[in-house]
């Protein structure tokens, strides 16, 4: 959950057309720098010196004769992952260096129970005339789908290996299984960017602005009812001081519920202070185990100034790493009510180590290594677990289709205020990315 970040003077984008590509010299010296320097990442830092069991240096020459005999940098970017995948590990991971182009599928792919389920559809895309939110994904490229694979299949398509055209093999809620090619829409940008400011300024300019939407999209919301305080929270990013503003308001108010559907986690510090806000003494969130040995993750009440209603908390199955520990902890201290869907199971502490290999450009990768396992107070990780609810809710087929949200509608009802499913999925619109 921890996070560093770099400053670079050129960013080359990873020169890989959508098709795959013939292995030049000049990418085989890139591929094979990036192995090495994910083999010494994780060598060097990883939490668990024996590796789970694996001969880390018996792997990493397994792989370095794999990549000699890849036929594409594709292919080679694709070991690379597979190398890292070893682990089983859900902070540990391969970020390759940024493409020329940007893909955007149209749909949206999540696991709802046991199924995984199109959620969403970008209007005037490919995908808006062959799949419906609220059909059942049976298939990806012919391969099934479920709870262990989506993530593996979504950091595929989405980061390693984005395809221009993509087949589903979907089943309507009538119960009609159809298969579908869906036609990705594609965004060319600059092979090589330029942050030295010799160009002007253009292409910083260009990242500022990426970053400028990517905050938009993750902006926090809610909702003011005189009874009730809705908090969509979409991700761990929050300083002390808003944090602690938000729950001010909250406070106002006999109820809390605190969305984290989607969240995927983020700061540890964030997370304390939710804690800190959350209980009117002080907590031991996880230990944490690490090469140096065990600590206690702690937070310390905010005493008078923490909110003491009633709190209920939503998850679902793209909830991970904070947001279930949060979730966790409100069960272990009984402080509240956890509703939903089982949640990722992706909760570890980890760095993200920056890298450049230079071969006329500078090409920029990183490796996401876990620093820490998280032992929860009952003794147990959450990794590969999850949280299970209090109360399950799932959206129904038909609730996807129509835009009804039936679990904050109960997350409501228990805070005392009436809103029914249809009203409760308009609270918060999805946002899509511009394209």
């Amino acid at each position: 959950m921890r996070r560093l970040g770099s400053a670079v003077a050129i960013v080359a984008a990873l020169g890989a057309a959508l098709s795959a590509q013939g292995m030049s010299a000049t990418d085989g010296y890139r591929v094979k720098a990036m192995l090495q320097s994910a083999y010494e990442a994780v060598k060097r830092n990883y939490y668990d010196t024996k590796f789970h069991g694996l001969d880390w240096d018996a792997r990493y020459r397994e792989y370095q004769k794999k990549i000699e005999g890849a036929p594409s940098l594709n292919a080679g970017v694709t070991l690379i992952a597979a190398f890292l995948e070893g682990l089983k590990d859900s902070h540990t991971f391969f970020s390759p260096p940024a493409r020329p182009y940007q893909v955007d599928y149209g749909y949206r792919i999540a696991m709802v129970g046991p199924d995984a389920y199109i959620t969403r559809v970008r209007p005037d895309t490919d995908a808006e005339t062959k799949v419906k939110p609220g059909d059942r994904v049976v298939g990806v490229n012919g391969n099934a789908i479920g709870r262990d694979s989506l993530a593996s299949m979504d950091y595929y398509f989405n980061v390693l290996s984005p395809q221009q055209n993509v087949r589903l093999t979907v089943r309507d809620p009538a119960g009609q299984q159809r298969d579908v090619t869906v036609a990705a829409k594609v965004k060319p940008g600059r092979q090589v960017r330029d942050l030295t400011g010799a160009d002007g300024g253009m292409d910083f300019a260009d990242l500022v602005r990426d970053e400028e939407a990517s905050d938009q999209l993750l902006r926090h919301r809610y909702h003011d009812d005189p009874n009730v305080f809705i908090w969509k929270m979409p991700v761990f990013n929050l300083e002390n001081a808003e944090v602690d503003r938000l729950f001010g308001l909250a406070r106002k108010k006999a109820a809390l519920i605190i969305d984290m559907r989607g969240n995927p986690g983020g700061l540890v510090d964030t997370l304390k202070r939710m804690v800190s806000n959350a209980f009117d003494r002080d907590v031991q969130i996880a230990e944490r185990v690490s090469r140096r040995g065990k600590e206690q993750v702690s937070a310390r009440t905010r005493g008078s100034n923490a909110f003491t209603g009633k709190l209920i908390v939503l998850v679902d199955s793209q909830s991970g790493s904070a947001a279930e520990m949060f979730a966790r902890v409100v069960q272990l201290e009984q402080r509240g009510t956890v509703l939903g869907d089982r949640s990722a199971g992706a909760v570890m502490e980890s760095r993200q180590y920056p890298f450049a290999v230079e071969s006329g450009t500078v090409v920029i990768f990183g490796v996401s290594v876990t620093s820490a396992d998280l032992i929860m107070k009952d003794g147990k990780s959450i990794e590969h677990a999850g949280v299970t609810p209090d109360e399950t809710i799932l959206p129904t087929a038909a609730d996807l289709a129509a835009g009804r949200d039936p679990a904050l509608a109960r997350a409501a009802e228990l805070a005392g205020v009436k809103l029914d499913p249809a009203a409760a999925g308009k609270l918060f619109p999805y946002e899509w990315r511009k394209f």
